[in-house]
């Protein structure tokens, strides 16, 4: 059962998470499954997220798809199925602790990595990559919902074009998310009817605010934003590990 406490917990959080996905083409995991799991079983809020994210990215899409770098997403595919399947057994034998803990620490890294990170962007990749890249894709999205900035650091090594890149991101990070979608779907973890519940309350917030922040994104000033998403994704990590430390 969807409580009133339950959705006034959640609402703000879901509603900042995909005003960052408007605004940044990414991120909206990082900041809802850290702070939800807080609530809820990571095991419930992981689905729930990649559901929202799916239907959000397409809408996102307001893509231009003829900048979309599918070539890419072939690529990165094989490996993507093999991460899947890797990160469902994962689930399995790790103790329930570890996924939280590690959940923690990835989102800190990332926040922490991005606040200092300076200079001239790193050399090219070669195509050689994209199987490891596809693996860690589809671990990190099948653990943690949270496969964004993997993505996003993979194609930055491959995408020249700016344009190109926030096209291919959000419709790679749909093909990541469905292919873990249908895992679990095949695993039982998605005929919850708490799950269900919970997107038909938050999906509409969802979406309105990812279509509000691609409508900002022409108007904040991104070095600002970029500081406080990645302060915000420090310390949300930081009290996840705290929280899986003391059980």
């Amino acid at each position: 059962m969807f409580m009133p406490a339950d959705l006034a917990y959640a609402l703000p959080i879901v509603a900042a998470a995909y005003l960052v996905l408007g605004l940044a083409a990414f991120g909206s995991a990082l900041i809802a499954v850290p702070l939800l799991a807080w609530r809820w079983p990571l095991a419930e809020v992981v689905p729930l997220i990649l559901m929202l994210d799916v239907l959000a990215s397409i809408l996102l899409g307001g893509l231009n798809l003829k900048s979309v770098a599918f070539a890419e997403i072939r690529r990165m595919l094989p490996g993507l199925v093999l991460g899947t399947a890797l990160g469902l057994w994962l689930l399995k034998v790790l103790d329930a602790r570890w996924p939280l803990a590690l959940l923690g620490a990835y989102v800190a890294m990332v926040g922490l990595n991005a606040l200092r990170v300076r200079g001239a962007p790193p050399a090219p990749a070669g195509p050689g990559g994209a199987w490891p890249a596809g693996v860690a894709v589809g671990v990190v999205e099948m653990l943690f919902g949270t496969a964004g900035p993997v993505v996003r650091a993979w194609l930055n090594r491959r995408l020249a074009d700016v344009r190109q890149l926030r096209a291919t991101v959000p419709v790679t990070i749909v093909v990541a998310a469905s292919s873990v979608l249908v895992g679990m779907g095949l695993d039982g973890r998605l005929s919850s009817a708490a799950l269900w519940q919970r997107l038909a309350w938050l999906l509409p917030v969802a979406l309105a605010c990812v279509w509000l922040g691609n409508h900002l994104a022409r108007h904040v000033p991104a070095a600002r934003m970029r500081q406080i998403i990645c302060a915000l994704l420090a310390a949300s990590g930081l009290m996840l590990v705290w929280r899986a430390w003391r059980g």
